[in-house]
């Protein structure tokens, strides 16, 4: 197995690649993206495996020698990480979405906890590290035609890949049991034709928005190309998209939806297509945006239905943006912005 300095090395490497992937995950929607979920779940496996040997490594050392400050530390940092963990592999393993009211904070899911946790662990790290380990992270120099890594350290990373991959698969195969597939992001499926649950990205309360005066305005840099309201989009010719709601909460859901392309908009704004080089910004009275290319802004559309209802407000109404092969995090509801950059 790797020894102190090769550990401490792996686990700041995991943490990072898993903020990495996790955040990554949050804009990554096509099937062609599985492959990222798959790594992140394996490089929780090995993070799961690095802080159990850590922590029988060093715990007991740090004890004897009574670090008090480093102990307190390690022990912020084992919590955090084993919290983060478990949130994830409950999710997995749960069958269902699960939910955690917190006080102040709204209701949240088990898989967003998971994430916040999760991003905590960051400045934690460089915390433990900084004053009087980071001096371990710096591999040493190999010798005169010695290998950089020994082969002792690779069997013991090559050992916790391999837990990493029997632990995410034995998860998933426990959360398939219970409740059967899930989506390759690992949301949970939703009933078809179900309304999307009611979510925000931070928490933010639903937005107060008064019909008669909303409007959707169009923008070119500086200059307002046009501004219509609901009565007036609904003028244009109507369109439908059937479409998966995959929100980064941790469910999904396939929907109907229905109200006006996106690039029909534009049209109507007095624009001829949108040419391959450009980006449409869609933004929210939140302030909330995405930016789109231009072959995602031409597959997009701004409901006011869902599943031949109107769009409640809680899930973006009056307008809210539908972006098939995109997570819930780009969907920004109730839409009142459209720049052409």
């Amino acid at each position: 197995m790797p020894g102190h300095a090769s550990l401490d090395r792996i686990l700041a490497i995991l943490v990072v690649a898993l903020a990495a992937t996790g955040l990554a995950s949050l804009w990554a929607g096509r099937t062609s993206d599985a492959w990222l979920f798959a790594t992140h779940g394996v490089l929780a496996g090995m993070l799961a495996a690095a802080v159990a040997l850590k922590v029988r490594r060093s715990l007991p050392r740090a004890v004897r020698a009574r670090r008090s400050r480093r102990v307190a530390l390690g022990l912020v940092l084992t919590v955090a990480a084993s919290g983060t963990l478990a949130a994830g592999y409950l999710w997995v393993a749960a069958g269902t979405v699960a939910w955690v009211d917190i006080p102040s904070l709204g209701r949240w899911t088990v898989l967003t906890i998971h994430a916040w946790v999760g991003l905590a662990l960051l400045p934690l790290v460089v915390l433990h590290l900084v004053p009087t380990r980071w001096r371990l992270l710096r591999p040493r120099t190999a010798g005169r035609g010695g290998p950089l890594v020994s082969r002792r350290h690779a069997l013991g990373a090559a050992l916790l890949a391999s837990i990493g991959v029997v632990i995410w698969a034995g998860g998933g195969l426990l959360g398939r049991t219970r409740a059967g597939a899930t989506r390759f992001t690992g949301s949970r499926w939703l009933a078809p034709g179900s309304l999307p649950i009611p979510t925000t990205f931070l928490g933010e309360p639903v937005p107060s928005v008064q019909p008669a005066r909303w409007r959707l305005t169009v923008e070119r840099g500086e200059a307002v190309l046009a501004a219509f309201d609901l009565a007036g989009l609904r003028t244009l010719a109507g369109d439908e998209r059937t479409a998966v709601l995959d929100c980064t909460s941790g469910w999904a859901v396939e929907c109907r939806w229905g109200g006006v392309s996106l690039e029909r908009v534009l049209e109507a704004a007095g624009l001829r297509g949108i040419g391959d080089d450009t980006r449409v910004e869609v933004r929210s009275v939140t302030g909330w945006s995405t930016s789109l290319s231009a072959p995602d802004a031409r597959r997009a559309l701004l409901a006011w239905e869902v599943e031949g209802r109107p769009l409640p407000v809680a899930n973006g109404a009056p307008l809210r943006l539908v972006a098939p092969d995109r997570r819930g995090l780009e969907w920004v509801k109730w839409v009142d912005r459209i720049r052409l950059g």
